[in-house]
């Protein structure tokens, strides 16, 4: 019987440690602003990548251009000059 009470000591000790959602444990500022940076930096980098990704794929004829893209890329397409 001991050694059930010590085990189930060790797993409340190990889940009030884990933080999360539900958890009791105080945030401090500083834990805030390390999440927040990180989950920033994670979210600047997704972005780039997806623009980078979709700049690529323009570049070689993959997806349609949008009205931007097509003006960036080819602004004689909209020069009313020809007409």
């Amino acid at each position: 019987m001991g050694e059930e009470q010590q085990q189930n000591q060790e797993d409340d000790t190990i889940t009030n440690q884990k933080s999360g959602p539900n958890s009791s444990a105080p945030l401090t500022q500083a834990q805030f602003l390390l999440w927040k940076t990180q989950k920033d930096a994670e979210a600047s980098a997704k972005k780039a990548e997806t623009s980078r990704k979709r700049e690529a794929d323009v570049a070689a004829g993959l997806v349609q251009m949008n009205g931007r893209e097509l003006f960036k890329h080819e602004p004689w397409v909209f020069d009313n000059n020809l007409y």
